[in-house]
């Protein structure tokens, strides 16, 4: 399982040209991939517009999501902590929480955010950038 971060939609959303989207396909291939509900709500926040958004929720109301359990917000919180501590500022604590569901499912986290590296210093995240070619 693939969970595919929001920094990854972005690109794909905004390619004109079908080479991400090509790249995006080669990479999942016949794997499953999924989104969270944090990457729903980062996306759903982006929209330019009302039209933007309908399109958006429309379309994410076809996707597999993993679910956040009720340990997500503690370990969540505790990653954030932990890098606190070591001196490591993250971006957003939603990447904390993003990291933790990809743990919580053994997905393997597919993204283009530093955030999620960071992260991979103190947590065993399978963690991927997703390189545009």
């Amino acid at each position: 399982m693939i969970l595919v971060d929001t920094s990854v939609w972005i690109e794909i959303f905004k390619d004109k040209t079908g080479h991400v989207v090509k790249a995006f396909q080669e990479r999942i291939a016949s794997e499953n991939y999924a989104l969270s509900r944090f990457n729903q709500l980062e996306l759903l926040q982006g929209a330019k517009d009302l039209k933007e958004w309908e399109l958006l929720e429309d379309y994410l109301s076809t996707q597999y999501y993993l679910e956040a359990s009720e340990n997500t917000w503690r370990e969540a919180a505790m990653i954030y902590f932990e890098l606190r501590r070591k001196g490591v500022t993250i971006n957003s604590p939603v990447d904390c929480c993003i990291a933790q569901i990809a743990l919580e499912y053994g997905a393997v986290l597919l993204h283009r955010d530093k955030d999620f590296e960071k992260i991979y210093r103190i947590r065993p995240l399978d963690q991927e950038r997703f390189e545009l070619r």
